[in-house]
């Protein structure tokens, strides 16, 4: 076993003098209580590390000893329904407690275990050979990436505890492989799959504006950016509530304590719409609070994205809900700093876009090596200093996503929710989804999407104009179009999360809402056309109800879309008959 002592120490980060071969990325314990820590230079006659716990009471002369190991979560069953750190070691009580010195991770967990495979089957890596189920929840029991061979033996049905070996391998050498419930794998090192799938089917998050106008496909990446207090961690916290995934994966890196304690106390008592249990069983929370420590929050990403990775290997589609990549970037500066290395733009280290491209690249839609499908779709909040997206993160950060939901703080300061601004949000994922909502009742899809679009960028611009001249003095037509994209905004991009009916807009129910409000644009386009004058139209009762319509016709009574159509049709007839009369 390789040792070293410690020659210097500033922070997490230290220097120390070797005796034995290290090498980058090996996982190290320092000092008396162990504390865990990561190589991440070495040169010659000694090693940079930093370290992922309270540095206090260290000092030089300490010693250092090497794992020869990568560092390394243990993926097991029992992790949903938890809180981690950002090394995936249990945090008991609340977000901002932390875990004890030299902790690695959580106490054996009885498990209920039932075998698929048998003695003398040939498997490989990936390969399910049993399942767990704690409590309500049943999990495959994997076959370790990389490791194959034949079942010598395999456990029974019964309850075991999770560190119990379940299966022996042998492999082709003769050599055997024990198998408890869980293994380990480096944090840094993606988890392979048989092949990347292209983009079939978006991820449905239930908000309007995002799935109508900028969806994200399944296992895509799409970035949240926005000031304080646009209302990143709320629209986050309803995508992780609301979205189809069959597992959340919620990262609260850098994050306020109180912030993280909202989303655990909220969590357990929402009902999960697929099962009827609470939501906080199909999700994993890694908290790493700002008073914890700084290199541990740039593990946490890592942590996240592999445990996302370890559902989807099962079969799964797994969300991960990071917030934010920007303390996660300062966590590496602030490293970077104490490292002495040579700064980039606004002091942030000069790898910061490679490290972000790391991260997002392992979002994928997936074969699995088991050979069915599942995805890792990541969603990450970015918190540029003042709203300025031409910031180092945000700026690097577009490099890599293909869906970016630009929140705006004048929205959210007119109390406009969610304030992502549909001028400065886009998606790439387009005409890839289109067809999966032409299926799903709505042909013209693409369509709609570009009149909604073009109507509000007529709908700026007249603003603009309006400033100087009054809004009176502008033509009827372009009144029209400000009193049609004001329908826009207030009853299909608006949407509060905490209505208790609208705070989830179903595929078909965004469909229907759509469709009625580009019907009455036509209509009133057609009876402006027809010398109706522009405030009889604003003044049509049907214009009242479309406002409130996504509030008042829920889930259950989507069909009343039809019932509104054809009123407002008759309506419209009615007026263009008086008026026709009139003249």
């Amino acid at each position: 076993m390789s040792e070293a002592t410690i020659s210097w120490l500033s922070g997490p980060v230290l220097r120390a003098r070797t005796c034995g071969r290290f090498h980058v990325s090996d996982a190290i314990l320092v000092g008396a209580k162990r504390l865990l820590g990561e190589v991440i230079r070495v040169e010659t006659g000694g090693i940079v590390a930093q370290v992922y716990e309270d540095t206090t009471g260290l000092r030089p002369g300490d010693h250092v000893t090497s794992s020869s190991e990568p560092l390394s979560i243990r993926l097991r069953p029992g992790l949903l329904g938890n809180i981690f750190d950002g090394l995936l070691r249990p945090l008991v009580a609340m977000p901002g407690d932390t875990v004890l010195a030299g902790m690695r991770e959580a106490a054996a967990v009885p498990l209920h275990y039932c075998p698929l495979a048998k003695k003398g089957d040939e498997v490989r890596g990936g390969q399910v050979v049993g399942k767990f189920t704690t409590g309500a929840i049943t999990e495959n029991h994997l076959v370790p990436p990389g490791v194959d061979g034949e079942v010598v033996s395999i456990a029974g049905e019964g309850d075991y505890e999770d560190n119990e070996v379940l299966c022996v391998l042998r492999g082709e050498t003769g050599s055997e492989t024990r198998l408890d419930a869980g293994h380990y794998w480096s944090i840094r090192r993606p988890r392979p799959a048989v092949k990347r799938l292209p983009p079939r089917e978006p991820l449905v998050t239930g908000q309007r504006i995002m799935d109508t106008l900028f969806p994200v496909a399944r296992g895509g990446r799409a970035a949240l950016p926005g000031g304080f207090g646009t209302g990143k961690t709320i629209l986050q916290e309803s995508l992780a509530k609301w979205c189809d995934a069959d597992v959340i994966v919620y990262v609260g890196c850098g994050e306020r304590g109180n912030e993280m304690a909202e989303v655990l106390n909220e969590f357990p008592t929402l009902e999960d719409p697929r099962s009827g249990r609470p939501l906080l069983d199909r999700t994993v929370i890694i908290a790493n609070t700002s008073n914890m420590p700084v290199a541990a929050r740039e593990a946490s990403i890592y942590t996240g994205i592999t445990v996302a990775e370890y559902f989807r290997d099962q079969g799964l589609h797994v969300a991960l809900m990071a917030d934010s990549t920007t303390r996660w970037a300062e966590a590496l500066r602030e490293i970077s700093g104490r490292l002495g290395e040579l700064p980039g733009e606004q002091g942030f280290p000069a790898y910061l876009s490679s490290r972000l491209a790391e991260f997002y690249e392992r979002a994928a839609h997936v074969e699995t090596l088991q050979g069915n499908e599942g995805s890792v779709t990541i969603i990450a909040a970015v918190s540029p200093p003042a709203g300025d997206f031409s910031e180092p993160v945000t700026s690097q950060t577009k490099r890599y996503v293909r869906c970016f939901w630009a929140l705006d703080r004048d929205r959210a300061q007119a109390r406009f929710f969610p304030a992502v601004h549909p001028l400065t949000s886009y998606s790439e994922d387009i005409d890839a989804l289109a067809r999966w909502w032409q299926a799903r009742g709505n042909p013209d899809w693409m369509g709609h999407r570009r009149q909604i679009l073009t109507l509000l960028e007529q709908r700026a611009r007249l603003e603009r104009m309006a400033r100087i001249v009054g809004k009176d003095a502008l033509p009827p037509r372009q009144q029209l179009t400000l009193l049609c994209a004001d329908l826009i905004n207030e009853a299909l991009l608006r949407q509060s999360a905490f209505s208790p009916v609208d705070r989830y807009c179903s595929p078909e129910r965004q469909t229907a809402l759509v469709q009625v409000i580009l019907r009455f644009v036509d209509r009133a386009v057609q009876a402006l056309d027809h010398n109706v004058a522009l405030e009889h139209i604003a003044a049509i009762p049907v214009l009242r109800r479309l406002q409130r319509a996504s509030e008042e016709i829920s889930e259950e009574k989507v069909a009343q879309f039809r019932l509104l159509m054809e009123r407002l049709d008759e309506e419209f007839d009615q007026l263009e008959k008086r008026e026709g009369h009139a003249r």
